[in-house]
């Protein structure tokens, strides 16, 4: 039975006169409203705010929590996000006394554990990204993008060169593009990528070479490309494409987007990658949603560290053999782009993963994710057919086209109806190029009896009737809003100035 309280607005729980605390009589003299705020600063009338006694206030928002869906709820196989388990280890360690009591003001020589720590984990992202220079300060993926961008900007500038151009294969994360344009560069996609073929199974999905070609210029400052891809395909030309980029004097940036499958098995560095960004928040494990927090540190080659965002953290160590930990603004710095120096929390649960898995332990996740991928792709196959390729690396992309034509339930029906059996959906309709398509990530995390339950609810859920799917989920308290009609064209009103 759905719980009446936790689908009531708090406001509506609200009884005049009840109280969760009372306060001692202030001792601060009373003084009008008006010295205290500025007029132009005070509303009309006050906010209603509600009354409500302790134990009402703890009900509904337990009671609301229970109504989430996350990684500690619910098997969550959203593609191209690695929504994977947040071990509760690392949880307890970065509440550390240590770590959540240090201020961020603090002078350096008071801070040397929590810089020795951030000093080695800079290490290790750059050893594993084969990049030498790291900064940790971006807060999160697209925040790395734009911040490498930047970092590349100021790279053309000192060289001279006004390069305008950013290219990125049509399958690229929409984030690439919009980083990009917010850096200051025209967005060139590449349409020519190889098309999905029409039989499933097939092989397109990659960059195009020849398309490439077309466009590297000597405006090119950059070109985007995630790898593995958005399709959960290792781009086995990389190596080229970065050539034919570096030879028109550009660089190439990876999205590190996808880093769970190649993480201790290949290096973005090592096949052509100038820069990088991580998502500590979804390779490393640390939570991940609703906008934050996250943590997207960046990796570039030695040429380019110069003008990485500072401070970044410098280890000194003494005639005697004693190491100093210290704040350095690179030389040519393009200033800050946050904070003080990082999303520390996520990057202590990061550090505590890395040191937990060691060398060794990394690569194995990487493997454990691919081989979940392709134990799940292979369940679905007879009812979801892959679009590219028989293998994949940690995703893989299916379509639903063949299953919206012969009995009308469509990607969205699915992934709504997975909702009432306790599954959150995967990414649906993304990538563009892929029709009706269903993007599943199943992590290292995840069981084989979870991946086994999963996918028997899917061909449950194919073989209900169609009018009972386009009306799911049943059992949420919101079902689905009311689709608008992709062929008609919303008409938007601007309120008058």
């Amino acid at each position: 039975m759905r719980n009446r309280q936790a689908t009531q607005l708090i406001s509506e729980l609200s009884h005049s006169g009840r109280r969760a605390a009372e306060f001692p009589q202030s001792d601060v003299p009373n003084r009008p409203l008006d010295e205290m705020i500025p007029r132009s600063f005070q509303g009309s009338t006050l906010p209603k705010l509600p009354e409500m006694a302790e134990p009402d206030v703890v009900r509904h928002f337990v009671n609301l929590s229970t109504l989430n869906m996350s990684v500690d709820t619910h098997f969550y196989p959203l593609g191209s996000c690695t929504m994977k388990y947040n071990p509760k280890r690392h949880e307890r360690l970065a509440r550390l006394p240590g770590i959540v009591d240090v201020h961020p003001h603090q002078p350096a020589k008071n801070l040397q554990g929590l810089l020795e720590l951030l000093f080695d984990m800079q290490q290790m992202l750059a050893e594993i990204s084969g990049l030498p220079a790291v900064s940790l300060q971006p807060a999160a993926g697209a925040h790395g993008e734009l911040t490498a961008l930047f970092v590349a900007a100021a790279y053309f500038r000192e060289r001279g060169e006004t390069r305008t151009k950013v290219i990125f294969p049509a399958s690229a994360h929409g984030t690439n593009p919009a980083s990009a344009a917010m850096a200051g560069f025209e967005c060139i996609e590449l349409k020519g990528t190889r098309s999905v073929p029409g039989e499933h199974g097939g092989t397109g999905g990659f960059v195009d070479l020849e398309e490439l070609k077309r466009h590297v210029d000597n405006q090119t400052a950059v070109f985007m490309v995630t790898n593995p891809n958005t399709l959960g395909l290792f781009e086995k030309e990389i190596a080229q494409a970065a050539q034919i980029v570096h030879d028109a004097g550009g660089l190439v940036y990876i999205d590190g987007a996808n880093m769970n499958a190649i993480m201790g098995i290949t290096r973005p560095g090592d096949f052509g990658g100038d820069m990088m960004h991580y998502n500590v928040h979804k390779t490393f494990t640390g939570p991940h949603g609703a906008g934050g927090p996250g943590s997207g540190p960046i990796c570039v080659r030695d040429y380019l560290g110069k003008y990485l965002p500072g401070p970044v953290i410098q280890r000194t160590t003494s005639p005697a053999g004693e190491n100093r930990y210290e704040f350095a603004i690179p030389e040519k710095t393009i200033g800050r782009v946050r904070s003080f120096f990082g999303n520390v929390g996520i990057l202590v649960r990061g550090y505590c993963y890395l040191r937990t898995l060691g060398p060794a332990g990394v690569r194995a996740a990487a493997e454990q994710a691919i081989l979940n991928a392709n134990y799940l792709k292979e369940l679905l196959a007879d009812v979801l057919p892959s679009a590219n390729g028989k293998h994949c690396l940690h995703e893989f992309v299916a379509s639903a086209e063949q299953l919206a034509k012969s009995s009308g339930i469509t990607a969205m029906d699915i992934a709504k109806r997975l909702l009432d059996f306790g599954f959150h959906p995967p990414t649906v309709y993304f990538p563009l190029v892929v029709p009706q398509a269903m993007m599943f990530e199943p992590t290292e995390t995840e069981s084989k009896a979870t991946l086994d339950a999963f996918s028997q609810a899917i061909h449950q859920i194919i073989q209900e009737d169609a009018e009972l799917l386009h009306q799911a989920p049943h059992t949420a308290p919101v079902s689905r809003p009311e689709e608008v009609n992709a062929t008609r064209k919303p008409v938007l009103t601007w309120p008058k100035a």
